[in-house]
């Protein structure tokens, strides 16, 4: 497991927490900035198991 896998999966919970507090004070920017993490998280981790991927070839 390299450290793009383990700071996407960090920036997917981050994501998470920031778009569950933006839904409970009804902050539509915050739920936003929440959810875009989250994507961004997600890219990071693919990315991650693509060079695992490739380093274990």
């Amino acid at each position: 497991m390299n450290k793009d896998r383990v700071i996407g999966a960090a920036k997917v919970l981050k994501g998470k927490l920031k778009a569950a507090v933006g839904r409970g004070v009804g902050d539509k920017k915050l739920e936003s900035d929440g959810e875009a993490d989250k994507i961004e998280g997600k890219v990071q981790n693919a990315v991650g198991g693509v060079k695992d991927t490739v380093r274990d070839a």
